[in-house]
């Protein structure tokens, strides 16, 4: 039918259908990301750096709107509101993500790893196999960021096991492999919400913890803190996930981008938190806290019993396939094999 014999309003109606289409492309998807990590933090500014370049690169399509400093609850809650829909993801630990994939905690099974150095060697395997598994649960990681090793700190020194039964231990909730653990050595664990611990710190309901010294720093525990028993207990881990229903509504070329950008911004800030660690480390050497380190059979004994742990939850704590695959992998660098082997 020639245009000039198309009813008027019939164009104008094309043309405000074509407006309105035309309108809807060009609204932002906004991604709300709740996390436990204050505002100002490093964590906090990087993420936000990055959250302008996705958006000055898919031109306003793609937007962040983060929730710091748990004003939305903890992990467990995020969670909960990411399948409500009121979040779109969360900044969450590793371990608190083994609801929905236990491997998601391999990372943080308690005196696993000794240093870095191994760290680094089994990360380009073990990160990509954990992408993969969440991505079969509904969700998309981003970035998997290095928040470091935990060690217990005290208001006095903890060298051995009878040491540490004279204290009032604070683990996080639902943490149940350190929880186990720590039972096994005799050990009754007190457990709060991370909003909790500095209270229950001055209150005296709880004098020790488990923290990474920049997390020390950053939620004031460290005030409270005397000691601090030099032995990693575990590796903490930070993950970016959003929920795969709003996230694949998203174009493929903006996805890339927003893979990019965080990519990029992750690798950078696994090195800015290990030199945080380190410079917190000294931070707190400064101060007078003093650092002491257990005999070599008192940590034998305690890398006993957390095996025996990890061996008894099982399937718990992660597919037995993941967790050979992991001690095969520490296996072979503490043998002095050729990292390319790990591939």
């Amino acid at each position: 039918m020639p245009l000039n014999n198309i009813p008027r309003k019939l164009i104008q109606l094309f043309l405000f259908i074509a407006i309105l289409i035309s309108f809807s492309n060009s609204q932002a998807m906004t991604l709300k990301i709740a996390t436990l990590a204050p505002d100002g933090t490093a964590w906090m500014k990087n993420m936000r750096a990055a959250a302008k370049e996705i958006s000055e690169k898919t031109a306003g399509r793609v937007k962040f709107k983060f929730y710091p400093g748990g004003v939305m609850g903890n992990d467990k809650s995020v969670m909960k509101k990411i399948r409500l829909g009121q979040l779109q993801g969360g900044a969450l630990t590793g371990g608190s993500l083994a609801t929905t994939y236990p491997d998601m905690q391999i990372y943080s099974l308690p005196m696993v790893f000794q240093d870095y150095g191994e760290i680094d060697y089994v990360r380009p395997v073990i990160d990509p196999l954990l992408k993969q598994g969440m991505e079969k649960k509904g969700f998309t990681i981003l970035g998997i960021s290095e928040g470091g090793f935990a060690y217990l700190m005290s208001n006095s020194t903890v060298k051995n096991i009878a040491d540490l039964k004279q204290h009032k231990l604070w683990i996080p909730e639902d943490d149940v492999l350190n929880e186990a653990l720590f039972r096994k050595m005799g050990v009754h664990p007190i457990t709060l919400p991370l909003a909790d611990v500095y209270t229950g710190l001055q209150t005296g309901l709880i004098d020790t913890i488990g923290a990474t010294p920049t997390g020390a720093l950053a939620f004031q525990w460290h005030t409270r803190i005397r000691s601090i028993t030099d032995v990693p207990l575990l590796y903490l881990v930070g993950v970016l996930v959003v929920d795969n229903k709003r996230f694949n509504k998203i174009s493929a070329a903006d996805q890339k981008i927003i893979k990019n950008v965080v990519a990029e911004t992750f690798t950078a800030m696994d090195e800015i938190n290990r030199k945080d660690n380190e410079n917190a480390r000294q931070a707190l050497q400064k101060m007078g806290t003093e650092f002491v380190k257990p005999d070599e059979s008192e940590i034998t004994y305690w890398n006993k019993l957390a095996d025996e742990v990890i061996e008894e939850t099982g399937s718990k704590a992660a597919t037995p396939e993941l967790y050979r695959k992991l001690k095969d992998l520490l296996a072979n660098y503490r043998s002095g094999a050729n990292a390319s082997s790990a591939k």
